[in-house]
């Protein structure tokens, strides 16, 4: 009886001390398991961080009866994120765990984490804990990979978009006009057409242009015409004649009056006259004559269908052909219209004299937080829907997004500018969806670089490559894409703006391709920016660099 008790004792002690020796031994020769980890060095995808990783579990290694708890734990400056712990359980345990056999085996499992800022210094580690009953033992440590390179988020997401341009003149040309009258078949210019209305108002302009130091006379002209009555052989002579006698008549005209010398025109019969004419009287059928004119182009069927048409015929002898038997005197004038210096002056000082196109060329040449006074006037005075966007714009730029989503809200025209406005609203919330939606209705070259950024924003790099190639305004985001895309000889190639995140772009590149001067002299020109001096003491891209 004694000895049966020993025997028992013994087997007793021999289980225990297996099981004890199981976890343990799990434990003691944990540095025998392989792990590797896609990529080595983790990448912030989307806000994502993803990896997989393969577990190779040498032979005898795993106890047929134990369990074995693996949390994948990403650690960084600030806290740690643990994973959902993975579970793995030997061949002979009776639960529904992910089987290792004692043969050994890999196995291959995704890990996921959510970034926050901090993790762009980072490491991810495997906590392990191998049980067996009641015993569980604590594996050491394994840190698998670096992390995290976050350098898509390097995208600059202010996004394509421009003011609507304004139709401002520097110089507006502008013409004084006299004429004279001429009767029937005759080019004698008769002297009471010098001393009438029309020439005396022809003569005061001369005088005021050469009087007003913002008009410039570039030239004068004389252009004869003969009405489109007759035919049109004898009309093209009397049209001559009339401009050798109003050419005679325009010494008389311009005696005490500054004036260049002129350039004499005969056209002939007046038919544009004749139409514009006709098209502002009252004349009964006119809209019939108009369609003749449109109808035909042969002066001699025109003149015959409209003569078809007795009674407007006449009207048109009394009303309309004596004005078309004429010489025109035409001065041609440059009127110099407000500076930018002016412009600006008068924003302050009498800003009720500038009219729609004024206010919008002095908002192009002010800061945003002048612009937005300037296009609230022109949309309060004009209700400028151009005015209306372009305040949106404006408060993009001072980022006041639900200022401007308000502003974009209230225009009109709901064109490709538009669109690409409400995109960047959108993408500025986070709102990738609809920011795409609007940037594809864009449908523009606006449009597609602000896609750009959306699809640099989700991983979608190469696409992202391909839409900013092009892209207008600043290389940035293109240079970017094309790093992201691991085209660095496109990348290097685009990268000429002088921008100092640009220069941080370019020691990314040089880093890429190991080449460790043009990464401190690309760094020392980005440290222009005080923010990329801070993130590259901890970007990935420059370990192994001495910076």
């Amino acid at each position: 009886m004694k000895k049966a008790i020993k025997i028992l004792a013994v087997a007793v002690l021999a289980i225990t001390a297996a099981a004890c020796s199981s976890a343990e031994k799990m434990a003691e020769l944990a540095n025998n398991v392989v792990v590797t980890c896609n990529p080595t060095v983790l990448e912030v995808i989307g806000g994502n961080i993803d990896a997989t990783l393969n577990v190779t579990y040498p032979e005898k290694y795993f106890h047929p009866k134990a369990l074995l708890q693996v949390t994948p734990v990403l650690v960084y400056e600030g806290g740690e994120q643990a994973m959902t712990p993975f579970m793995y359980q030997g061949e002979k345990v009776k639960d529904n765990y992910k089987v290792v056999p004692a043969a050994g085996g890999t196995v291959t499992e995704r890990v996921h984490f959510t970034y926050v800022p901090g993790m762009e210094k980072a490491y991810l580690e495997l906590r392990g804990v191998a049980s067996y009953k009641t015993k569980a033992v604590t594996l050491p440590t394994r840190k698998v990979a670096d992390g995290c390179n976050t350098t898509y988020m390097l995208v600059k997401q202010d996004g394509n978009i421009g003011y609507k341009a304004d139709n401002y003149q520097d110089v507006i040309p502008q013409t004084a006009e006299g004429q004279i009258l001429y009767t029937i078949n005759s080019a004698d210019v008769r002297p009471a057409q010098l001393r009438g209305q029309s020439i005396a108002d022809f003569q005061a302009a001369l005088d005021e242009i050469n009087a007003n130091s913002r008009k410039t006379l570039k030239g004068t002209e004389i252009v004869a015409y003969a009405s489109p009555d007759g035919g049109e052989a004898l009309n093209d002579k009397l049209s001559d004649k009339r401009a050798g006698t109003a050419e005679k008549a325009w010494a008389k005209v311009v005696k005490d009056h500054e004036a260049l010398d002129p350039e004499v025109k005969s056209i002939g019969e007046d038919w544009e006259g004749f139409k514009e004419l006709v098209s502002a009287s009252n004349i009964q059928d006119k809209d019939l004559i108009l369609r003749v004119l449109s109808m035909y182009s042969d002066p001699a069927v025109r003149e015959s269908e409209i003569k078809n048409m007795s009674q407007v015929y006449t009207e048109l002898k009394t009303g309309v052909l004596p004005e078309l038997r004429r010489a025109r005197f035409i001065a041609n004038v440059e009127y110099q219209n407000y500076t930018a210096d002016e412009l600006k002056k008068l924003v302050d000082d009498n800003i009720d004299v500038l009219d729609e196109e004024a206010l919008l060329r002095v908002a192009s040449l002010v800061d945003a937080d002048k612009k937005v006074d300037i296009y609230k006037k022109a949309v309060d005075k004009y209700g400028s829907d151009r005015a209306q966007y372009n305040l949106g714009v404006a408060y993009l730029a001072l980022g006041k997004d639900d200022l401007a989503e308000q502003a974009f809200n209230k225009v009109k025209a709901a064109d490709a500018d538009l669109q690409n406005a409400k995109g960047i609203v959108a993408l500025h919330k986070g709102d990738l969806d609809a920011a795409t939606r609007a940037f594809t209705a864009a449908g523009d070259a606006n449009g597609k670089a602000n896609m750009g950024i959306v699809d640099i924003l989700k991983g979608n790099y190469a696409k992202a490559a391909d839409e900013l190639a092009d892209a207008p305004g600043c290389c940035h985001n293109t240079v970017l894409a094309y790093i992201l895309n691991g085209q660095l000889d496109k990348a290097e190639a685009a990268a000429k703006c002088k921008d100092p995140k640009v220069q941080y772009l370019k020691a990314i590149i040089a880093a890429r391709q190991g080449k460790a001067a043009d990464v401190k002299a690309n760094l020392e020109n980005a440290y222009a920016n005080d923010a990329l001096k801070t993130r590259a003491a901890k970007d990935v891209e420059f370990a192994g660099f001495n910076l």
